[in-house]
């Protein structure tokens, strides 16, 4: 079951390290329940949800934390980039007392990110066409995203259609403040190509999209997509100097990383405004004139990366006071177990079913229900009663 409203969602992977040696989570742990200390609400597969609002597992050797879903609007990237620091935090909080109990030190090295863009509703893309803005965005998101997220050990920035979402990523940014520039770019340029009438690669050439000359894409490493890899240019654009005017486009200019990530990114600021607040729009911009740092900047990869979460850098502290979604404090509400009423009668929570529906039990009756957020919205925020209909017995 979808969600009425259009998403968003960020995830992040870490590689981790016990004693100074690569070990595999599930080696380690066996599962996340064996590192967190209160009690979690088990999610459909191997996943739980932590009490900090989002969901941890392990994926193929790492450990990946990621955000709850939340609502397409104002400022919603602030708040999915600030939920899935927040998960980094309580994640390295648990690791700092499993360190203690074992005696052991233990270490997160970030991998990856991920930021996924619901389809909005009514766009009727098909399977082949979100495939192919897929592929049209994997030509227009490099330059940008790479100044905002990469450093100089950076592979590739890639996008993956993912049934109803389209999924844009790229390695690990150890600042919150690139971290949330990134997801505003990528979401504000995922959400308006979706809307373009059409998504063949002519529509670079129609409306000026600045393409660097013998790029070409390949497909991605892991599940259908794209990837702009380091070997899809003539030469590796991550170990290059980011304000050097040495790149041939194919329309014959020759620019610097930074002038092409502007000319991107500018005909989408009304869109990066729409999804950020004024300190985030500001700062994409900035990092492209040069007035802010990007990572690229540094000749080596900053350490940061080796210890993800050790020590907190929260530069922008009015992300902390940003009120949450609705879907945020419906999650924040069954995470904390407490009880709902729902048409006259009282539930528990038991289980979330994906990131959309959540398994109560009745309990007078013990009756398993399944609502969504939408319906439990109403009842958690105040926002009105309504008939909340649509839940379903599992």
């Amino acid at each position: 079951m979808a969600p009425m409203k259009a998403v968003i969602g960020y995830e992040a992977e870490f590689n981790l390290y016990v004693g100074n040696k690569k070990k595999r989570p599930e080696e380690v742990f066996g599962n996340p329940q064996k590192i967190v200390r209160e009690r979690m609400i088990p999610r459909t597969g191997r996943s739980f949800h932590m009490p900090s609002g989002g969901a941890v597992y392990f994926d193929t050797g790492v450990i990946e934390v990621a955000t709850p879903i939340i609502e397409l609007e104002k400022e919603c990237c602030v708040r999915a980039g600030r939920s899935l620091w927040e998960q980094i935090e309580f994640l390295r909080e648990e690791l700092n007392a499993w360190e203690e109990r074992r005696g052991t030190r233990v270490r997160l090295e970030g991998f990856s990110e991920h930021f996924n863009v619901s389809v909005p509703l009514g766009r009727g893309l098909t399977e082949a066409g979100l495939r192919q803005a897929a592929l049209l965005l994997t030509y227009m998101l490099p330059a940008p995203v790479m100044l905002l997220a990469a450093n100089r050990l950076s592979t590739g920035v890639g996008v993956r259609p993912r049934g109803n979402r389209v999924e844009v990523t790229v390695d690990f940014t150890p600042d919150p403040d690139l971290m949330m520039a990134t997801a505003a770019l990528a979401t504000a340029m995922v959400l308006a190509v979706l809307g373009w009438e059409r998504h063949g690669l002519g529509e670079l050439g129609k409306r000026g999209v600045p393409v660097i000359a013998g790029f070409r894409p390949r497909r991605h490493t892991s599940r259908k997509g794209f990837l702009a890899r380091a070997d899809c240019f003539p030469r590796n654009p991550f170990a290059a100097d980011p304000s050097a005017e040495e790149w041939v486009l194919t329309d014959g200019r020759t620019v610097s990383l930074r002038q092409m990530a502007r000319e991107v990114a500018e005909p989408f600021r009304k869109e990066i405004r729409a999804v950020t607040d004024a300190a985030g729009y500001e700062h994409v911009f900035a990092v492209f004139d040069g007035r802010a740092r990007s990572l690229m900047d540094f000749p080596e990869r900053p350490p940061r990366y080796e210890d993800v979460g050790r020590t907190m850098d929260w530069n922008r502290r009015t992300v902390r006071k940003l009120p949450r979604s609705a879907y945020e404090r419906v999650i924040n509400h069954v995470l904390e177990h407490r009880r709902i009423r729902m048409e006259g009668l009282t539930y528990v929570p038991e289980r979330m079913l994906g990131w959309y529906e959540i398994a109560f039990r009745e309990v007078r009756t013990g009756r398993r229900r399944v609502f969504n957020l939408d319906e439990l919205a109403g009842s958690v925020t105040g926002a009105g009663d309504g008939e909340r209909r649509g839940a379903r017995e599992a």
